[in-house]
């Protein structure tokens, strides 16, 4: 059996468990296939985005466990995933993927409601009379 890659990848809330093997380019989400996962080419785009940039598109599968978020949190948990998977697997495609921010954790998160408001920062709406 050949060998596997684990890397862990997070966005938002959304957190994906990706197990990358050499193979034929099989990428399987929650035990469903990723056109079945995903209804929007936007997110399969995005979350495949290392695989294009690498010329690495049907060489490896890879199995993803996400859990948490959204489709678009889940997507981008995904894509950076993949991205450390293909870096542990081989550490020269590093440079392909650094210079476009595949290997960096997007840590923008939603900011907490606060009392008083209706959400994060919107208050009640000022009525003269």
């Amino acid at each position: 059996m050949s060998e596997k890659y684990y890397a862990t990848g997070r966005r938002k809330n959304a957190i994906a468990k990706v197990w990358l093997s050499k193979g034929t380019g099989q990428i399987k989400i929650n035990k469903r296939d990723i056109k079945e996962y995903f209804p929007r080419e936007v997110w399969i785009s995005h979350a495949t985005e290392a695989l294009g940039l690498t010329d690495t598109v049907n060489e490896f599968d890879f199995q993803i466990s996400v859990l948490g978020g959204g489709l678009t949190g889940q997507s981008g948990a995904i894509r950076l995933g993949i991205s450390k998977a293909l870096v542990l697997y081989n550490n020269v495609l590093r440079s392909k993927l650094k210079p476009k921010g595949l290997l960096t954790r997007d840590s923008r998160m939603v900011e907490s409601k606060k009392y008083g408001l209706k959400k994060a920062r919107r208050g009640q709406q000022y009525s003269k009379r």
